[in-house]
C-alpha cells in the first residue's frame, strides 16, 4: 500500500522540464561511448543533428574498440558536420577501470578541452526529441543542479523486456518521493541514470570526473553520490516525451546486462540477496495468499496484490507520460509477481557469476 502511495506522489509531483523558449547560451558537448553499436548509433546521431535551441553544440563519439563497423558508420554519418568528432580507442581499459568509465573519462577530456559549460553523456541506444538537450539544460539551470538526469522511457518489446525493464523505474518510484530526494544532498537518496546525464563541467572536474568511479559497475549512481558528498545538488526529472531507450532487444543481452551488476545493487552479494528475497515476500506472497488462502488472509492477499499492480501502472504512467490503460501496460502490471521472481533469479545468477569470476559484458571480463 505504501508503494502505491509513493508511486502516486511521484506520478503527480515528478518535475517535468519545460520546453525552451530561447537559445541556450551555454556550450554543450555530448559524449557518446560506443562499443559494438553500429546498428543503434546512426539514429542517435540523427537525433543530435536535429537538436533545437542549442547553437553551441559539439558531439564526440568514441568507438571503444568495437568488433563491428561502429567507427566507419559513425564517420560516414557525421563527416559533413564539423560539430561532430569521431575517435577510436583500440586498447583495453586501464587496470582497475571498467570499460564504460574509461570511455567516459576519455570523452570528458575532449569535452573539457572544448571548454564546455555542460557535459552530457548519452548511451548509443538512446533516442532524443529535438528539444531534449535544451529542455534539460533549462531545467538544470532553474534547479541549480550540478547533475541532471531526465529519466528515459524504457522501451520494452519482447516478453522478457516487459517483465524486467519496468522494474528500473519501479525500484525508485515506489520507495522515494523524488521531489524530496532532489532537495537533498544525502548520497543515500540519489537516483541517477547513465543513459542520459548532464553535468555542470566545473562540478564534474571538481570531483575528478569518472576517475572518481573508475572501477564501479554502477558508475551512474556512484558519480552522483560523489557529487552529493561534495555538497553538490543532483536532480532527477521526467524524460517523458524527450528521452527514450531500448536497452536490450533479446533475453541473452538482458540477462548478461543485469547479471553483470545486480550483485552490487545493495552493497554487495549478501545485501542484494536479502533485499531481493524481501521483495519476493512483499510482492509474491500476497497473490499466493489470494489464490490459496481463505478468509482474512485471502482478503489481505488480494489487497496486497491490487496495491502492487496499481503501483506498477502508476509507474508506467509516470515514465511514459501517457495513460495507464494500454493492454501491454496492464498485462505487465498484472504479471508483477512473475517480474519479481525473474529479478530474483537474475540476482542469484549475478552472484554466482561474480563468485566464479566469469562475468562479462560486450566481450570484456568484469
Amino acid at each position: 500500500m505504501v508503494a502505491a502511495l509513493v508511486s502516486l506522489t511521484n506520478a503527480v509531483r515528478l518535475p517535468r522540464p519545460a520546453r525552451p523558449q530561447s537559445e541556450l547560451t551555454d556550450s554543450v558537448v555530448v559524449c557518446i561511448p560506443a562499443r559494438d553499436e553500429a546498428f543503434r548509433l546512426p539514429a542517435l546521431l540523427a537525433d543530435l543533428n536535429a537538436q533545437t535551441h542549442c547553437p553551441s553544440l559539439r558531439v564526440v563519439v568514441l568507438d571503444d574498440d568495437s568488433s563491428d563497423d561502429t567507427f566507419e558508420i559513425a564517420r560516414r554519418a557525421t563527416s559533413s558536420d564539423p560539430r561532430f568528432l569521431v575517435e577510436r580507442n583500440r586498447s583495453d581499459p586501464p587496470e582497475g577501470w571498467t570499460g564504460k568509465a574509461a570511455a567516459c573519462h576519455r570523452l570528458a577530456e575532449r569535452a573539457l578541452a572544448y571548454d564546455a559549460d555542460l557535459i552530457v553523456f548519452v548511451d548509443a541506444d538512446v533516442r532524443l526529441a529535438p528539444a531534449a538537450l535544451a529542455s534539460a539544460a533549462t531545467a538544470m539551470a532553474s534547479m541549480n543542479a550540478a547533475l541532471l538526469c531526465p529519466w528515459p522511457e524504457q522501451i520494452a518489446v519482447g516478453a522478457a523486456e516487459q517483465l524486467i525493464q519496468p522494474l528500473l523505474g519501479f525500484s525508485w518510484m515506489t520507495t522515494l518521493p523524488i521531489r524530496l530526494a532532489n532537495r537533498s544532498t544525502r548520497p543515500s537518496t540519489v537516483v541517477s541514470c547513465g543513459q542520459f546525464m548532464m553535468f555542470d563541467a566545473h562540478a564534474y572536474r571538481e570531483i575528478g570526473g569518472h576517475a572518481s568511479v573508475a572501477g564501479s559497475l554502477t558508475e551512474d549512481l556512484d558519480i552522483a553520490r560523489a557529487l552529493r558528498r561534495h555538497g553538490r545538488r543532483t536532480v532527477l526529472v521526467s524524460g517523458a516525451g524527450l528521452v527514450r531507450c531500448r536497452m536490450y532487444d533479446d533475453w541473452p543481452s538482458l540477462r548478461d546486462g543485469y547479471t553483470r551488476w545486480l550483485w552490487t545493487a545493495f552493497g554487495g552479494a549478501p545485501g542484494s540477496l536479502s533485499v531481493s528475497s524481501a521483495l519476493a515476500l512483499v510482492y509474491v506472497l500476497p497473490p499466493v495468499a489470494a489464490v490459496f488462502s481463505t478468509g482474512v488472509t485471502q482478503r489481505y492477499g488480494c489487497i496486497g496484490y491490487a496495491a502492487a499492480v496499481t503501483a506498477r501502472m502508476l509507474c508506467a504512467r509516470t515514465e511514459s507520460g501517457r495513460g495507464v490503460g494500454s493492454i501491454r501496460s496492464a498485462a505487465g502490471s498484472a504479471a508483477h509477481p512473475i517480474s519479481v521472481l525473474v529479478y530474483l533469479a537474475l540476482t542469484l545468477e549475478s552472484v554466482r557469476r561474480h563468485r566464479r569470476g566469469v562475468s562479462t559484458w560486450k566481450n570484456r571480463p568484469i
